[in-house]
This record gives C-alpha cells, sequence and structure tokens, in this order.
C-alpha cells in the first residue's frame, strides 16, 4: 500500500511536518509495511517557509532587516539549494502584527525589508523566488522593497522619496539604472490569492486600508497615490497594469512585482503544489491524506487540501481528509474530491485542550489507527 500524506498546518498547534508524522505513525501501526511518503503542504501565507524548509530539506535563515515602522525587526526565511530557490514570507519583514495597534497607519509603514531579505539571498547566489505576500501592514505600493533593491523614486524637486504610504503622491520620476542588476536574471513566483487592482472603490487602499489603521482621509490619500503612482509607472516603464488583478495585494505589493521585477502572480496552492511535485507522487499512490485546521466551506473553495484532492483524482487515489474541527457545510469538500473526511477531536474538550501541541498529536494519531483499522477490514471482507 502507498500513501502519500500532504497536510496543512493546524495553525496554532501543528506545523505540516508535525501533523503528517504524526499521521504516519497512525498507518504504521496497522500497516507496517506500508510505504508513507510525506509531502509539505502550505497555502503560500503563513508557514510556507517552514513546510518546503521542513520537506524539502532546506535550510532557514534569519537576518536583520527594516520593520514597517523602520524599526529593526528579525526575519525568517528559507533557502532551497535544490533548486536554486528562496521562500520568502512578506508578513516576516512587513507583517501587520509587527506594528503595535496604536501606531498601525499605513502611510508610515514600508515594505523595505521584503527588498533587504531579497537582496541577502540573491547575494547568497539565490536567483528564483517563492514570495507569499498575505499579512502586510502595509499600503506604499512596494516602493520601499523597490528602494532597497535599489530603485530610485524623485519628487518634484528632483529629491529621493522617503519611506511609507505618503511618498506615493509625492513621486514625479523613476529610475531604474541603479537597481541591482542580478534582478535581471532572477525570477519571482507571488503567491497571491486575492484579485483585487491597485485602485479605485475595490482596491488596495479602500478594500484592505482600515484593518490596517486607515482612516477615511487616509484611505483616499492613499488611493490617489496608487493612481499617481500608477500614472508614473505607465509614462516613465511604459506599463499599464494598475487594473490587473492581483495588482492591489498586500497594500500594492502585487503591482511592484508585476511592474518592475520578473514576476508572476499565481495562485499560492498552485504554486506550493508545483513546487512540492505532488502530482509525480500521486501517480502511484493508493491513498492520500490531507487537510488543515478546519475543514469547512472556505475549505472548499480551494484552498490547499482541495489542490491536493483535484489531482488525487485524476489518478483515481482515495482521498481522505483530517482537521482539528469540521463544520456542517464542510460535506461541500465531499463534492470537490475528499472521499471522507474526519474530525481528530475523539472526545469533550476545550479548545486550548484540542490545540495543545501533544494532545494534537495524540489525537491525529488515534484517528489515523482508527482509519486504517476500518480500510483493513473491508481489505479483508473482498
Amino acid at each position: 500500500m502507498k500513501i502519500l500524506i500532504s497536510i496543512d498546518s493546524l495553525k496554532g498547534s501543528l506545523s505540516s511536518i508535525e501533523a503528517a508524522n504524526a499521521i504516519k505513525k497512525g498507518i504504521l501501526k496497522v500497516e507496517k509495511d506500508a510505504k508513507v511518503k510525506i509531502l509539505p503542504l502550505a497555502d503560500g501565507g503563513e508557514g510556507t517557509v517552514d513546510a518546503l524548509v521542513q520537506g524539502m530539506n532546506g535550510e532557514k535563515e534569519t537576518i536583520e532587516v527594516t520593520g514597517p515602522i523602520i524599526t529593526k525587526v528579525n526575519a525568517t526565511y528559507g533557502l532551497l539549494k535544490s533548486t536554486n530557490t528562496a521562500i520568502i514570507e512578506m508578513a516576516q519583514a512587513s507583517g501587520l502584527t509587527l506594528v503595535p495597534t496604536e501606531l498601525r497607519n499605513p502611510l508610515n509603514t514600508t515594505t523595505y525589508g521584503v527588498g533587504e531579505i531579497i537582496k541577502e539571498a540573491i547575494n547568497k547566489g539565490y536567483r528564483n523566488f517563492i514570495v507569499g505576500i498575505g499579512g502586510s501592514a502595509t499600503n506604499d505600493a512596494g516602493v520601499g522593497m523597490l528602494q532597497a533593491l535599489g530603485f530610485e523614486f524623485y519628487d518634484e524637486n528632483n529629491n529621493l522619496v522617503g519611506l511609507g504610504g505618503k511618498v506615493l503622491n509625492e513621486i514625479r520620476h523613476i529610475k531604474i539604472d541603479n537597481r541591482l542588476k542580478e534582478l535581471d536574471k532572477c525570477s519571482f513566483k507571488i503567491a497571491c490569492d486575492v484579485n483585487n487592482p491597485l485602485f479605485g472603490k475595490n482596491g488596495a487602499a479602500y478594500i484592505y486600508g482600515p484593518q490596517k489603521g486607515a482612516k477615511p482621509k487616509i484611505i483616499e490619500e492613499l488611493d490617489n497615490g496608487f493612481r499617481n503612482f500608477a500614472k508614473i509607472v505607465k509614462s516613465d516603464l511604459d506599463k499599464d497594469i494598475a487594473n490587473i488583478e492581483g495588482t492591489g495585494a498586500a497594500g500594492g505589493l502585487g503591482f511592484a512585482f508585476l511592474a518592475f521585477l520578473n514576476s508572476k502572480l499565481e495562485s499560492g496552492v498552485k504554486i506550493i503544489l508545483e513546487e512540492i511535485k505532488i502530482e509525480n507522487e500521486l501517480k502511484c499512490a493508493d491513498f492520500v491524506i490531507t487537510g488543515e485546521g478546519k475543514l469547512d466551506n472556505q475549505t472548499a473553495m480551494g484552498k490547499a487540501p482541495i489542490g491536493v484532492a483535484k489531482i488525487a483524482k485524476k489518478y483515481g487515489v482515495k482521498v481522505i481528509g483530517l482537521a482539528g474541527a469540521t463544520t456542517e457545510d464542510a460535506v461541500k469538500c465531499n463534492e470537490e474530491g475528499i472521499d471522507a473526511y474526519f474530525s481528530i477531536v475523539n472526545r469533550a474538550m476545550t479548545i486550548e485542550e484540542a490545540m495543545d501541541k501533544e494532545t494534537a498529536s495524540n489525537n491525529m494519531t488515534a484517528t489515523t489507527v482508527q482509519i486504517f483499522n476500518l480500510i483493513k477490514v473491508l481489505k479483508s471482507t473482498k
């Protein structure tokens, strides 16, 4: 029996690899001769670095960079030597959680630290990048990141502009001559699961500004800034892309990647599934076990476990879902390719107890044992 395990993290409880190892333990208690393969799973957001580094024998690096409110922060990113790939979660350098509530104001926050991580990886010889851009504290259209990479932005007096979303209205000219030359040889896969344009009522400022601390006047200023920046990019770089879906992601960081760097905006799930080469493993598997912290209707709308299930169905592989919790509307997951799913909570307990790492691991193993006991019984009756 060949079994593939590719499960997302149970956030706040088990990492992708910890959950997978607990499942493997349960399988081998029942099917001692089973061939079990673990592939990490993530959606391009939080946990992507850990999942790919642990699952693909990579390395993690931690460096000091400029945080969203200029103060220094420690940011961790991943390196996969086998594919010359650096894995970056922009939230490590410019995330909302790095900004105290009382200081949240996207006029002041910057993506400069993201650029510093990219530059560090380039200096180490890496040329391929996977960048998750969720959880940002910024609305600077990626100008800070670009400044760290050597792009220059000038105001009407031909002075370099500063940092933060507030400078977008000041920009009158862009100079690219002093950018890091190695960027021309780099490629960027950007994990982007939103479709907002750069500006307008559905743009970065109006949709995501409030959660980053922006009041109505600030939102209007930021939106005007985006419009100005897009106009300058069009005139100086001959790129008119502000209405492309995803350019408004992470406060316009999606726009910066598309306009200035060799980038593609793609579904985070798609990027990860391609990177771990899951299809090659599914071609010869009997079962695949996937899941996440909670299986619900949102899962069925295309989250990571459904990405696994859809590929599995191409090869007739049976799909089992495991989760810390399931909801009534999780039945939609059956329609999207998960043959059967189970909550690992096997008795009444508090949320805190259920999310305790040791408890969750034991529950994962115990549930897996019972699932494969049933599979063994069914096999014996044929």
